[in-house]
């Protein structure tokens, strides 16, 4: 059997989706998180550090180098991440809907493009987005689904159950996944997309997409109005 690339056309809607996406659910709840941070109560304040981390950062332990220290963690620190994580796990369904799935417990069904087998995949964000919980059900899903085949004869094997994970390196899987991966394969990143495509380099491609939606964003003057605004507030409650 020759196995084909999906179409451009359908490349390009998984490209223009996405890109939608980040400027939607990504972009807009970025800038509106940044702006909360005007208000010192959104911070925990600790006076045995803050002054630290301002000198550390800026050689000034002033009101201003405190705001700084503490807006710059909150603003490309981790919430960030955990934010695309959370809203793409759920956007996963819009933006591989060609590829749905009927069958319980399997949110999109593909063609192999390297070995030609129809997967039954389970879609998740990132490498560090399941729980010991989410373990046991998958492998049940993926369980069920196996003895319900031999029952009906399909030939489904262990390796077309798969957890399929949109971003990450195979390295970066946690230990939950390690788990799921003992009975099911779990593959992440570059790979996934190639079997999903048929094309090498279409997690490159996304990867440049979201490249191409950071060009239209410059938020630096609305961090310095934070920092601005959060160092009166510094100035008003903390004790220098």
């Amino acid at each position: 059997m020759k196995l084909t690339k999906l179409e451009q056309k359908d490349l390009d809607k998984i490209v223009s989706d996405f890109q939608a996406f980040f400027r939607k659910e990504i972009v807009e709840n970025h800038i509106k998180n940044t702006k909360k941070l005007v208000n010192i109560d959104e911070f925990n304040l600790n006076p045995f550090l803050d002054i630290y981390k301002a000198q550390f950062l800026t050689g000034k332990s002033d009101a201003r180098s405190i705001a700084k220290a503490l807006v710059y963690p909150r603003v490309i620190g981790t919430s960030i991440n955990t934010s695309f994580g959370q809203q793409f796990q759920k956007y996963c369904s819009v933006l591989l809907e060609g590829f749905s799935s009927t069958t319980t417990g399997i949110d999109i069904e593909f063609i192999d493009k390297i070995d030609g087998r129809r997967k039954y995949c389970q879609i998740k964000a990132g490498p560090n987005t399941i729980n010991a919980d989410d373990v046991v059900t998958i492998k049940n899903h993926f369980t069920s689904i196996k003895n319900l085949a031999r029952t009906n004869h399909l030939n489904i094997g262990f390796n077309d159950l798969i957890v399929g994970i949109l971003y990450g390196e195979p390295n970066e899987i946690n230990t939950h996944y390690k788990n799921i991966n003992k009975d099911f394969p779990v593959i992440i990143g570059k790979e996934f997309w190639h079997r999903l495509t048929g094309h090498e380099n279409f997690y490159r491609i996304l990867a440049n997409a979201v490249g191409e939606v950071a060009q239209e964003f410059d938020s630096s003057a609305l961090v310095d109005k934070v920092i601005e605004e959060l160092t009166k507030e510094i100035e008003a409650h903390y004790l220098l």
